[in-house]
């Protein structure tokens, strides 16, 4: 078991210092990151929190799954490994999607003879 723990279900309200004291109970918090959209700038509504130990971890699942934080049930486990996706992608043009949509850039279609 790790002391990384995947924390769901937050609140659009919910800040880094309210998850810190929530999870402060079941022992040291190291971290808290609040997962926010790049966008809107706002709550993607989950965070991850690393507990000092793998026992506080575990009791901080044991005591904070279902709690009730800002008016919303936490959903609080284990976080899993990042999966090691290769290369960038993502942007324009880099991983399948991008501006062109796959159909090759401008136009997509046939050559029109530029």
């Amino acid at each position: 078991m790790g002391n990384r723990l995947y924390v769901g279900n937050l609140s659009f309200n919910s800040t880094t210092d309210s998850i810190r004291e929530t999870f402060a109970s079941c022992g040291t918090v190291t971290d808290v990151h609040v997962v926010m959209d790049r966008e809107t700038g706002r709550s993607r509504g989950f965070a991850f929190v690393t507990m000092s130990t793998d026992a506080e971890a575990q009791k901080a699942i044991a005591e904070t799954n279902g709690a009730m934080v800002d008016g919303r049930p936490l959903r609080v486990n284990e976080a899993e490994e990042r999966q090691n996706r290769g290369g960038g992608g993502g942007g324009f043009g880099g991983g399948g999607g991008g501006r062109g949509g796959g159909g090759g850039g401008r136009g997509g279609g046939g050559h029109r003879g530029w």
